[in-house]
């Protein structure tokens, strides 16, 4: 797997429970909302006790690779996303996005995660361009196609969708709940 854009690496190899934990909620403090945390460790009980603190403390577990006996656990830091007001006007489900998937359309579904989140789980034939580098990549996108755009709960995905329109891409829908309840089929990279 190719190397991963992450925020902060924290290497926290060699030690033992409960240090990769203390470590990482260390780390986790010193990053913005939504950033991604990437920890290096070789407990194997890490695993399972990242998981833990990460979906009790409210943010996001992304997912593990082990690589030549290092397992590499990526974390996004929760951000307000979840309680942002959705104002983009043209939204659909996850549901009705899988229907458009499945009738095979030339739409594009366009993620706006971190690389992170992306490379764990995403909608086969997406493409991926985090939102935070959106204004810059725009020039890469159709303002003709029709473009569905999801995120993992539907609130970066309303801000990319804005943007979009505010550029003058004409067809544009957000996607909501987003990858957080998505269904359809997945791929990773």
């Amino acid at each position: 797997m190719k190397s991963l854009h992450t925020d902060l690496v924290l290497d926290a190899k060699g030690l033992a429970c409960p240090m990769p934990i203390v470590k990482t909620k260390k780390a986790m403090a010193e990053l913005q909302e939504g950033q991604v945390l990437e920890v290096l460790a070789t407990d194997k009980g890490s695993t399972a006790d990242i998981k833990a603190w990460v979906q009790s403390a409210g943010h996001y577990y992304v997912g593990t690779i082990e690589e030549g006996g290092v397992l590499k656990h990526f974390l996004r830091k929760a951000s307000t996303e979840e309680t942002q007001q959705k104002k983009h006007p043209h939204v659909i489900n996850n549901a009705e996005l899988e229907r458009v998937v499945e009738q095979q359309k030339n739409v594009m579904i366009l993620d706006v995660r971190e690389e992170a989140e992306y490379a764990f789980n995403h909608i086969p034939g997406t493409v991926s361009i985090p939102l935070g580098e959106l204004e810059r990549r725009m020039n890469e996108l159709d303002k003709n196609q029709e473009i569905y755009v999801v995120c993992r709960t539907g609130s970066r995905s309303d801000l990319a969708a804005q943007k979009l329109i505010e550029k003058g891409f004409k067809n544009v829908t957000n996607v909501v709940p987003g990858m957080s309840q998505w269904t359809g089929k997945t791929t990773a990279i």
